[in-house]
């Protein structure tokens, strides 16, 4: 495998991975930030006895503003992974730094579920692999 396959391999990954994090963070932003229900799945398709205002926690474990605040956490998160990436592409001659960005953001958007943990597992994939490759400088 010549170093721009696996350039090219990293970026793809790196990007996927940026864009689940981006999209299921905005998902969540617009969910909590429109007051929907935080326990009891989303639509609140699987109530039970703990169910409405006196259930089992309240909103005693996570207020919607809270995490409205976590998610936009994992949006900017997933930003910044995208931009990695695509750094990766447009600099290649810089890619132990755009590897590294992508790697520390795609761990820091675990706070905010990072993607369903699938785009932030999928970013770290990508950022370490780019790591791993040598490139032939010309």
């Amino acid at each position: 495998m010549t170093a721009n396959q696996g350039i090219t391999f990293a970026y793809i990954v790196s990007l996927v991975g940026g864009l689940i994090i981006l999209i299921a963070s905005i998902l969540n932003v617009v969910w909590y930030s429109s007051g929907a229900p935080n326990f009891g799945g989303y639509g609140s398709f699987m109530r039970g006895m703990m169910d409405g205002y006196h259930n089992f926690m309240g909103s005693y474990g996570g207020s919607y503003g809270f995490l409205a605040g976590i998610s936009l956490v994992g949006v900017i998160c997933g930003v910044i992974v995208l931009m990695g990436a695509i750094m990766l592409r447009v600099q290649p001659r810089d890619h132990m730094i755009w590897a590294i960005v992508i790697i520390v953001f795609s761990a820091i958007s675990f706070v905010g579920m990072g993607g369903f943990f699938i785009g932030a597992i999928l970013g770290i994939i990508g950022g370490a692999f780019d790591l791993s490759i040598r490139q032939i400088k010309p």
